[in-house]
């Protein structure tokens, strides 16, 4: 190709890979048991969900299986069917462990450094190609491993390949250390709101109690309905389709941006509607406090951009005494119990009524106050943490397709 850099060949998978295989039968060869074998299983939830080794679960296995299945330093693993497919996962250490045959195991030659491989695989534009192979006359998404190795890509020289990996590994440890972070504080938060306003210990607890509906309270405190003490309105009427725009105009918040990101805070929404369709929606602004009631009910966001919100989002316009911080950890705590309480065999909704109907304990202003002073710096961490993330996260994905087609090179490699 003309615009191929000096150095760089255009090849596919096939001429990268030393071996491409799926796994174990995940019932016959290698069940997932109950007891300590010293051997795991990886599996496409294992991957999906972004488990650590020590939660993947233990298998027993025939040595003549483990040996050929076994997962070593620089095994790149993809799920090859189901709603998880395309999911990737690199072994960075030797294992063990084998995994099942819901993936496909890639192992690269000496033309490709595995960790550059591995920042091709995570890229959108192989993700594309996958769902692009899974669909055939099947509504079940399936790839065929011949057909995953027929994708193309450039091939820089080792020491290029080395340098582009290490700048794209060095931007991913640092959104790991954020992200974990961030669930580590939100983790603390959890935690002291529990101890507080579950197990009633918190500071300048007398010990006195009292008899309520909901069993014994501390004194001073009280139960009633959340619906009194705090204003719930629902969201307005789904925006028409042809309200919808893209990149410009009122930011449109959907069900899927709250589960897409683990933050509490939401700083980044795809859509957009125009002006004329704020007519049936609810416009909302930086700071605002939503909770989803349909869908995947009960997940509570604060909002950092002004965004419309429509009928599938509950909002709290104003409150009597509760701190927005303590809601988000009360929806947090109950989300289960909320999950329990929808309607829908499928796609579970949320009554608004159900929720102002709400029974809890309403704490005492004072130990509100004494509480949002100390979570509030929390959050804010989280908050400062997750405007980071979202920062390296845009310029990796910026950087990752130029670097690996050689519009951008690098210097001194």
């Amino acid at each position: 190709m003309s615009d191929l850099p000096d150095g760089w060949v255009e090849v596919n998978l096939t001429d990268v890979i030393h071996t491409a295989n799926t796994g174990l039968d995940a019932i016959k060869r290698a069940p997932i048991v109950l007891e300590d074998t010293g051997v795991k299983c990886f599996r496409i939830q294992d991957a999906s969900q972004t488990k650590s080794y020590d939660k993947w679960g233990f298998t027993k296995v025939e040595q003549k299986n483990y040996d050929k299945f076994k997962l070593l330093e620089g095994d790149i693993l993809i799920a090859r069917t189901g709603n998880s497919i395309g999911v990737n996962f690199l072994v960075k250490k030797d294992t063990k462990s084998v995994f099942n045959n819901g993936l496909i195991r890639l192992r690269t030659n000496n033309k490709i450094r595995y960790d550059f491989l591995y920042k091709i695989i995570s890229s959108k534009l192989f993700q594309r190609y996958i769902q692009s192979i899974a669909y055939g006359t099947s509504t079940q998404p399936n790839m065929q491993i011949n057909v995953l190795l027929s994708f193309d890509l450039r091939l820089p020289p080792l020491p290029e390949q080395k340098a582009i990996a290490n700048i794209l590994t060095a931007f991913d440890k640092k959104i790991a250390l954020l992200q974990a972070q961030n669930q580590t504080l939100e983790t603390l938060a959890q935690t002291i709101f529990k101890e507080w306003f579950v197990d009633f210990n918190y500071p300048d607890a007398t010990g006195e109690m009292v008899d309520s509906e909901l069993g014994k309270i501390p004194q001073g405190w009280q139960v009633g309905r959340l619906g009194d003490e705090l204003e719930i309105k629902r969201g307005g009427s789904p925006r028409p389709i042809k309200d919808f725009i893209s990149g410009s105009g009122y930011r449109w918040l959907k069900i899927s941006d709250a589960s897409a990101t683990k933050s509490p805070f939401i700083f980044k929404i795809k859509e957009h509607i125009k002006k004329e369709g704020l007519k049936k929606t609810t416009l909302l602004k930086v700071g605002a406090l939503v909770l989803s009631n349909s869908a995947t009910p009960g997940i509570p966001k604060f909002l950092e951009l002004d965004s419309c919100i429509h009928d599938g989002w509950l909002h709290f316009p104003s409150s009597n005494i509760f701190p927005y911080q303590y809601l988000y950890l009360f929806f947090k705590n109950i989300r289960k119990s909320l999950i329990q309480q929808g309607n829908g065999s499928v796609f579970k909704n949320l009554k608004t009524d159900i929720l102002k109907n709400w029974t809890t304990v309403i704490p005492d202003k004072k130990t509100l106050k004494s509480f949002d002073q100390l979570i509030i710096p929390i959050f804010g961490k989280i908050k400062d943490n997750s405007k980071q993330l979202n920062s390296l996260t845009k310029t990796r994905n910026i950087l990752l397709p130029k670097l690996m087609s050689g519009k951008l090179r690098l210097k001194n490699v």
